[in-house]
């Protein structure tokens, strides 16, 4: 899934969730187009987080259980900054980053240290399940549940996301 080909480059990064995708699968042929919906003077992008795909509502490929709960990733670079994350022994705020917005959102049993140890090892569990691509490799837990934080996406104004219309 990437952005659709031939549009212009996203003037801030939060127009990434509002920019058409395309869906084309190498296996099995399939092609398919995302728009963001309409809604009044703007559009309804794509919500980050679940295990769907935020554009298609797709199950995510990169599922494993994991501590009780189901552990998932967009893709294997998702994979290594989760790992990097988990794997610290001491976690600090700043730095390099302007953000840390990704991990401080991550639920609290990804974060705790008696869970480390099952979380790193789910963590490669899902970068194996990356190197894979044929259907009788995917995770059982790689199925719908319906875990979309929200039903619908942030607006976004046609004149720009900061740009009221009146």
């Amino acid at each position: 899934m990437v952005p659709r080909p031939g549009l212009p480059a996203p003037r801030y990064f939060s127009e990434l969730l509002f920019q058409p995708r395309r869906l084309a699968c190498g296996g099995c042929g399939a092609v398919a187009d995302w728009e963001p919906e309409v809604r009044g003077a703007g559009l309804a992008g794509a919500v980050l987080g679940g295990s769907e795909d935020p554009f298609f509502r797709r199950p995510l490929w990169l599922q494993t259980r994991c501590a009780g709960q189901i552990l998932w990733a967009y893709n294997e670079a998702h994979v290594n900054e989760l790992s990097a994350y988990v794997g610290a022994q001491l976690r600090e705020r700043g730095g390099a980053r302007p953000t840390m917005a990704m991990f401080a959102r991550l639920p609290p049993w990804m974060k705790r240290s008696d869970n480390r140890s099952e979380v790193l090892a789910g963590l490669e569990t899902l970068r194996a399940l990356a190197k894979r691509s044929a259907p009788a490799d995917r995770s059982d837990a790689a199925h719908e549940r319906g875990d979309r934080p929200r039903s619908y996406g942030s607006t976004y104004f046609r004149g720009g996301p900061y740009e009221r219309r009146p």
